[in-house]
């Protein structure tokens, strides 16, 4: 290093200076990086806990944090979404945070309301692996039991008729008589984080040639369905009015 003179200029009061001389290249200063934007998303109550956080007394004052006016929520009841934007106004620190409300897995699984198609035996041996479903163990251990010993008589029928005036009747029906209930009663949860719900769920039965499929549906689902998507999107609507007026509340 080649010698150079260098001047250390003292502070009012100081007597004593460290310089640190350091040898080879100096790091390399980084670039500057844009903001991390806030994209969260989680159960239907994550917008309301974000706001719960940022809104507290401790970090209120802070720049950057929530000014309401310029915030936005998105009510979307069909897909059961509440979407909060925040930053609207600008595009660079815009963010959002996302809560839905999500069907229980296990609900999914029985495929209820769903269309899903089961054998008879295969219905059997998921009602065997899951009876804690179920409120009488003893229906359970029944309908296994059935299932898995599934007797169906079909009687078909074939009207074709056709008059002078040109009219015409071609109709094909069938009756399917089995050995099972026509309903059964499940303790089953219906979206993820609310209680279980007693709901009662019928056969429906599907004849393809020599082979028959079941089908799970329960009216009873769907109405308990539609409440209790309205109550907790109506919950979480009051909890951000309660914390933050200001914000726009907008539904779908």
């Amino acid at each position: 290093m080649q010698n150079e003179k260098m001047q250390i200029v003292f502070g009012e009061g100081e007597s004593v200076k460290e310089l640190i001389i350091r040898e080879g290249d100096a790091a390399k200063i980084l670039d500057p990086m844009p903001p991390v934007k806030t994209d969260l998303s989680g159960v239907i109550g994550a917008p309301v806990e974000f706001l719960r956080k940022r809104l507290d007394g401790l970090v209120k004052a802070e720049i950057g944090q929530i000014i309401p006016e310029r915030c936005h929520v998105i009510v979307d009841r069909e897909n059961i979404t509440l979407e909060l934007v925040i930053n609207e106004h600008d595009e660079y620190l815009k963010g959002s945070v996302v809560g839905t409300l999500i069907q229980h897995p296990k609900f999914s699984e029985f495929g209820i309301n769903s269309k899903k198609n089961w054998t008879p035996n295969d219905l059997g041996q998921y009602f065997k692996m899951n009876r804690a479903f179920f409120n009488d163990m003893e229906e359970n251990m029944k309908l296994v039991s059935n299932l898995k010993n599934f007797i169906a008589d079909v009687n078909a029928k074939i009207e074709k008729q056709k008059d002078d005036s040109g009219s015409f009747k071609d109709n094909f029906s069938g009756v399917v008589t089995s050995n099972l209930p026509g309903s059964f009663k499940l303790h089953i949860p219906l979206f993820k984080g609310t209680p279980p719900e007693d709901i009662e769920v019928e056969f429906y039965a599907n004849v393809s040639g020599r082979e028959v499929t079941l089908q799970l549906f329960s009216p009873g689902a769907c109405q308990l369905t539609e409440e209790i998507r309205d109550k907790v999107i109506d919950d979480q609507i009051f909890e951000i009015r309660t914390l933050s007026p200001g914000i726009a509340i907008i539904e779908k």
